[in-house]
């Protein structure tokens, strides 16, 4: 965290104990109880261990600036979200690190629609915090706390409403669930056996230590979860982040699909049955996003890299369907923000409703190999190196949403953009062949860095 930043791509995020302190948490939930101001906010935590603890203090400096704080417990963050939406709430603060290991925390604030506020509103709370410009209730005007028990089944049948459980549980699916010992195995198994399906359940437990994989759902790392769809014969797996708002999936021969290939299967179907519909996704998606979007005459909206991002642009465009490439899929009319578990009965909405099997329906894609490397730059370097990228390239098709990204005649495309969080510039490689796409992340990484000798 820099001077006069709190908040990253996502949130804030820090070391427990280290970044982040319950001293520095207490005047983060005082700042936010400013910024609302003496209003109604919902508040919850995923499954690390420090959750209980700094959902004290969060709710400690809400009260003490006069906010009405309900506490719903552990939850996945979608779940916390609905419910900030469903009870007319003003606001929610959700304490979560998503995809960090344990030994990370962090801090999500929600708006009264119960997605994530923008950047300009983060803004205001980091200036109220950085200023000292918290405003404290008088003795007799401090907030008050209840409980919210509940919302994780509101939450579950709120998904069935968007889907046709009949239709799916007429297929009687097998699904193995992979719940990273986190908040996903509280909704994802009750609502897949709400829909019909036996489910099987892995990392089940919840235990803040991760002890069955990180909360990060990466191929090299859901080993475990393929093999247990093979050997059971199961139809479909899926693995949640450590907050259960991405999930990842397995078809039934045991291969995992990065989330560009199952976004694209649910962008299909639903250019099928809204046809000229806006599609959101970030600059970092596929090649093959475009290409189903073009296909099925949507209409493609890119934006910056961040889930915030997505969900603000849908909210503006009223967009009701966006997707990133790591497993984030917005499904606006249930709500316009990334959700694990909704994502999962549109896939098996899709399955019921085509009668194909997930490996049919991402075969009928066009396919892509993507490639993903980085090179070092000095975060002073950062601004310099991209601009004089930028005068290279500019002849070239190219977008400069979010770096710079590059479209190839022959399909192939690389993104190259500064990490907002490291010292590096991270590059994003596909094409139609795993050599072309290891040939870009080459020929880009050295050029970069003659680049930077430069700078």
């Amino acid at each position: 965290m820099s001077a006069r930043k709190l908040f990253g791509t996502n949130g804030i995020r820090g070391l427990v104990n280290v970044e982040l302190t319950p001293e520095m948490v207490i005047k983060v939930g005082c700042s936010i109880g400013t910024f609302f101001g003496r209003k109604n906010l919902l508040i919850g935590h995923d499954a690390r261990t420090s959750g209980p603890m700094f959902a004290r203090a969060v709710v400690s400096g809400l009260t003490a600036t006069g906010c009405n704080v309900f506490f719903a417990g552990m939850a996945p963050t979608p779940a916390l979200q609905y419910a900030v939406k469903n009870h007319k709430m003003d606001g929610g603060v959700i304490i979560t690190a998503s995809h960090n290991p344990p030994e990370y925390n962090g801090i999500k604030v929600i708006w009264s629609d119960g997605i994530e506020t923008s950047h300009e509103q983060e803004v205001e709370i980091e200036n109220i915090y950085f200023d000292n410009k918290i405003v404290f209730a008088e003795w007799d005007k401090l907030g008050t706390l209840r409980e919210l028990p509940g919302i994780n089944d509101e939450y579950i049948q709120a998904i069935e409403k968007q889907v046709n459980p009949a239709k799916i549980a007429e297929r009687h699916f097998h699904v193995v669930v992979d719940a990273a010992n986190s908040v996903g195995g509280l909704t994802a198994p009750p609502l897949l056996r709400e829909l019909g399906c036996k489910v099987t359940s892995i990392n089940a437990n919840i235990d803040g230590t991760f002890p069955g994989r990180l909360p990060e759902p990466r191929p090299e790392s859901l080993t475990d979860l393929a093999s247990t769809v093979k050997a059971i014969g199961a139809d479909l797996g899926v693995a949640f982040d450590g907050d259960a708002d991405r999930s990842i999936f397995v078809d039934e021969n045991g291969v995992i699909y990065w989330g560009d290939k199952t976004f694209a299967v649910i962008i299909k179907q639903f250019l099928i049955k809204n046809p000229g519909a806006k599609i959101v996704t970030p600059v970092s998606s596929s090649t093959l996003i475009k290409d189903t979007v073009q296909a099925y005459k949507g209409e493609l909206i890119w934006t910056k890299v961040g889930s915030v991002t997505v969900s603000q642009k849908m909210k503006e465009l009223n967009a009701k369907l966006g997707g990133e490439e790591n497993g984030g899929v917005f499904y606006g009319p249930h709500q316009a923000v990334r959700d694990g578990a909704m994502t999962t009965a549109l896939l098996l909405n899709i399955m019921a409703e085509t009668g194909e099997k997930l490996s049919k329906l991402v075969a009928e894609q066009p396919q892509y190999f993507l490639e993903k490397g980085k090179i070092e730059c000095p975060d002073e370097k950062k601004e310099v190196l991209l601009q004089k990228l930028f005068e290279q390239v500019k002849g070239e098709n190219i977008s400069t949403i979010d770096g710079v990204k590059i479209w190839f005649s022959d399909n192939s495309a690389i993104l190259i953009r500064p990490s907002g969080t490291e010292p590096v510039f991270r590059l994003y490689a596909e094409a139609k062949s795993q050599e072309k796409a290891l040939k870009l992340v080459e020929d880009y990484s050295s050029r970069l860095k003659k680049i930077l000798e430069t700078v």
